[in-house]
């Protein structure tokens, strides 16, 4: 199939692009992409690496596209974790450069999607890869640094990982772009997770455990968060703090209307399908089933 078999509407220039379908197609993104923070494979490729803690792994592996870079590069990147959280990831270069962690990382996806049994048939990849290298290779990079750092990642002969590093640029992509709304909305990295975990999006609990915000801090995000009518005096999310939630999702929409444009509402809505074998064999293997909440891992 070629990207002209799409109606000319479907694609960019020919009409704005459904914010149904960009939140779709970026669930299915985000889906996609999340195994590799929960299947085994990627702790155990992390422990040949020399390093066996969780935490500094998972910095290490989604941090590496961007190089040797110091953890307070990362601290910007990743935006919602503490700086004690990130400044235990000192060292991982020493246990092996970047280039061997991103190595690690597609290998623990190839493992993992092998494991769980992912099917995509010749044609169906082939499509999927037609679809998003049209949205990776048209993208504004500006201002996403994840995404634009995975980008430049070569891909593997594989063609199912290939697909894979692809989906986790659009990722990426959102996520670069989610910060920027976050940011001019003022919510700091401590009061977003506040306001996340209290709409349910993320247990707390989880939260602090990964990102590391201690009593003080995390008590003041919610003072700020109570101020604004977020929050009520218990901490629990009111209406104008649900809104203001769904809001911001919706303006991060807005932003990656034109990271789906290329190809379109069509496009966007069929790609959504042709991975989602990814989740569906991930689901029936039991992997999303570890964790509460795993879908704001990352």
């Amino acid at each position: 199939m070629h990207l002209d078999a799409f109606p000319h509407s479907a694609r960019t220039g020919a009409g704005p692009m459904d914010l149904n379908a960009v939140r779709d197609v970026s669930r299915a993104v985000s889906a996609a992409h999340l195994f590799i923070y929960l299947a085994p494979e990627t702790a155990e490729e992390a422990a040949e690496l020399g390093v066996t803690d969780r935490g500094p792994a998972y910095l290490a592996f989604r941090s590496a596209a961007m190089g040797a870079v110091p953890w307070q590069v990362t601290l910007a990147a990743f935006y919602n974790f503490s700086p004690r959280s990130v400044r235990a990831m000192a060292g991982v270069w020493d246990a092996a450069p970047p280039e061997r962690w991103q190595a690690a990382r597609l290998l623990a996806a190839s493992r993992a999607m092998r494991r769980a049994n992912v099917h995509l048939t010749d044609d169906h990849l082939a499509e999927a890869r037609l679809l998003i290298d049209a949205v990776v290779t048209r993208a504004d990079y500006a201002g996403k640094v994840l995404a634009a750092a995975n980008a430049s990642v070569p891909l593997p002969s594989d063609s199912l990982v290939a697909l894979w590093q692809r989906i986790t640029v659009a990722r990426e992509w959102r996520g670069d772009a989610h910060l920027v709304v976050l940011a001019d909305n003022g919510l700091g990295p401590c009061d977003c997770l506040v306001l996340h975990t209290a709409t349910g999006g993320l247990p707390a609990a989880l939260a602090r455990a990964t990102r590391q915000w201690d009593d003080e801090e995390w008590s003041a995000a919610t003072a700020r968060l109570v101020a604004r009518g977020w929050l009520d005096s218990h901490g629990v999310v009111t209406d104008t703090g649900s809104a203001a939630r769904e809001r911001i999702e919706v303006e991060t929409d807005e932003h990656c209307a034109a990271l789906w444009a290329p190809i379109g509402n069509t496009g966007a809505r069929r790609f959504a399908s042709l991975i989602a074998p990814i989740t569906n064999a991930f689901t029936a293997a039991g992997t999303f089933q570890t964790v509460p909440g795993q879908s704001d891992l990352a």
